[in-house]
């Protein structure tokens, strides 16, 4: 079989597989985040935090619960590593610095899950599994809630009320996170990936020493990293290791894992406002981008130039010969067009046209279907700003799903879609203008340039992987990341939230003929033709300087 031919029927079957679940997951969450009743687990868990689930807020109060909840995740994700070397289970690992202990907290909390560490060389089972992996369900559930509560501003009308945090919070984890994690990872040991609290043991003698290998509830953990797209490996190579992601068949399990409640959040996003149709328009400009950016990276990595890449048949650098170009491909553009920062091959040995769609694919937002949550609230904040666009050109007062979008309302979305690129670029500056930070490049010239604004990229966009050339355990890096991830994560949120309670607060505008059809075709073109202006205008002159200048000097 031809690498093309294999590539293309990976891609068809995640489609379809994507395309089964799409509609039950979808109706799911939208029963889950529209009903009154509580389980009793989830009741013990309110008398436990002393939270009232039927209490309504308004944005104010709901923007309040995600930052104290965050602010206390952070506190104890911190502590808990500063104190590893006290704990039972630290496999003799000493407590981790200062400065990379807020990184890996703010990077955990923020849904990023950037790593400047070796996992198997630094974390515990303790801090691994209490720590991590808590986070890695509770900041995906943070996410999906603040999702949720954008699309109560659209459906709701004359009230301010968004629902209660604390009972999306815990409906996300306990209903939608917690069920689906357990059946995914029953699969993942099935297939091959480990799943214990054994030691560190060495094995085999390499190059006149021996190889250390640890164990792990490695599984359980993978899950929830694909499935919240976070991000965060139980081991430095993260889904390149056979132990977390032993062949073909898991590599794209994970993917669909990636994927899944991204897209079918825009289903629950249909159910919720009364119009499929409209989830449908979402879910056809998601699609069109992810698919055009994976058939784009497949073809940068099949070409190239040369004896070693016609001898390889492409660019095999750095990619596990268990996955190909084609398993690679598609695993890059989907852990970069969402917010989970997975990796099952390293970025930085991508061709340079490669590398720029990885970075792009962050830089759009991460919004093709984007992280748990994040995707879908970035993506309706790019239609607000396609409906603003296409009434100035015909003149009309725009709307959006009956709501009326005015002056508070755009000024609240182009405040979203400032931030980030803001983050990325300013400390992409200052890092190489100081003397210091620059050292930490492994490369010289455009791909150096690329190391360091990827690295922000990513960190801002709370996406989480890394272009692997960048010695960023450093306290510089550490710090700024760590900024970049937490501003990028919650400052975002605020406008959203007070755009979810600005239009819950409006009275719904009748449909006339004049009213622009935002569930049509045409619609769904004009908001792809959007996020790429917008990210072109912003980070095109970056891009040229890194990967763009690298791919056309090969």
């Amino acid at each position: 079989m031809s690498p093309a031919l294999a590539a293309l029927l990976q891609l068809l079957a995640l489609m379809a597989a994507l395309a089964l679940a799409y509609r039950p997951l979808g109706d799911h969450m939208a029963r889950v985040y529209s009903s009154d009743k509580h389980l009793r687990v989830e009741k013990w868990i309110y008398k436990a935090i002393g939270a009232d689930p039927h209490t309504e807020m308004r944005w104010p109060a709901y923007l309040r619960g995600v930052l104290a909840f965050s602010a206390v995740s952070l506190l104890f994700l911190y502590l808990l590593q500063r104190l590893q070397g006290s704990l039972p289970g630290s496999l003799g690992f000493a407590s981790i610095d200062p400065d990379q202990a807020f990184n890996t907290a703010a990077s955990f909390v923020a849904n990023t899950n950037w790593q400047s560490y070796a996992g198997e060389q630094a974390m515990g089972h303790v801090v691994q599994t209490a720590g991590l992996a808590v986070q890695n369900f509770v900041s995906a559930a943070v996410g999906i809630a603040v999702a949720v509560a954008l699309v109560r501003g659209f459906a709701r009308s004359r009230t301010g009320e968004l629902g209660n945090f604390w009972a999306d919070l815990v409906r996300g984890t306990v209903r939608v996170l917690l069920p689906i994690s357990v059946v995914g990872a029953l699969i993942l040991v099935a297939c091959g990936a480990i799943q214990n609290f054994s030691g560190i043991h060495e094995i085999g003698q390499f190059l006149g020493g021996h190889q250390q290998v640890n164990g792990g509830a490695v599984a359980s953990q993978e899950v929830i990293k694909e499935l919240g797209t976070n991000g965060g490996g139980y081991f430095n190579a993260n889904s390149a290791h056979p132990f977390e992601n032993p062949d073909g068949f898991t590599n794209l399990f994970e993917v669909f894992l990636i994927l899944v409640i991204p897209f079918a959040l825009t289903r629950t996003f249909g159910r919720m406002t009364g119009s499929l149709k409209q989830g449908y328009a979402i879910l056809g400009t998601m699609a069109v981008i992810w698919i055009g950016f994976t058939a784009l990276m497949w073809v940068a990595e099949s070409g190239g130039h040369g004896p070693a890449f016609q001898a390889a048949g492409g660019a095999l650098e750095g990619k596990e010969t268990r996955f190909g170009i084609g398993g690679s491909s598609i695993f890059a553009v989907a852990t970069t067009l969402t917010s989970t920062g997975a990796v099952d091959s390293f970025h930085s040995s991508f061709t340079g046209l490669g590398g720029g769609i990885t970075m792009l694919g962050m830089q759009l937002g991460e919004i093709a279907p984007g992280g748990v949550g994040s995707g879908l609230y970035g993506m309706l904040i790019m239609a607000v700003i396609a409906v603003f666009l296409a009434g100035l050109m015909v003149g009309r007062t725009p709307e959006f799903l009956g709501k009326k979008i005015g002056t508070r309302e755009i000024k609240l979305a182009a405040c979203y879609i400032l931030v980030t690129p803001a983050l990325v670029l300013c400390f992409t500056a200052a890092s190489l203008v100081l003397p210091t930070p620059p050292h930490s490049m492994l490369n010289s010239g455009a791909h150096g340039f690329s190391e360091i604004l990827y690295a922000y990229t990513s960190g801002a966009n709370n996406n989480g992987s890394a272009f692997a050339g960048l010695s960023a355990d450093t306290p510089w890096f550490n710090t700024t990341i760590g900024l970049a991830m937490l501003l990028g994560r919650f400052v975002p949120m605020v406008f959203v939230l007070a755009l979810a309670g600005s239009l819950a607060e409006q009275q719904p505008v009748p449909k006339t003929a004049g009213t622009l059809r935002t569930e049509k075709p045409l619609f769904s073109g004009l908001l792809v033709g959007t996020i790429m202006i917008v990210a072109g205008l912003t980070y095109f002159p970056a891009l040229a300087l890194g990967p763009l200048a690298e791919g056309l000097a090969s």
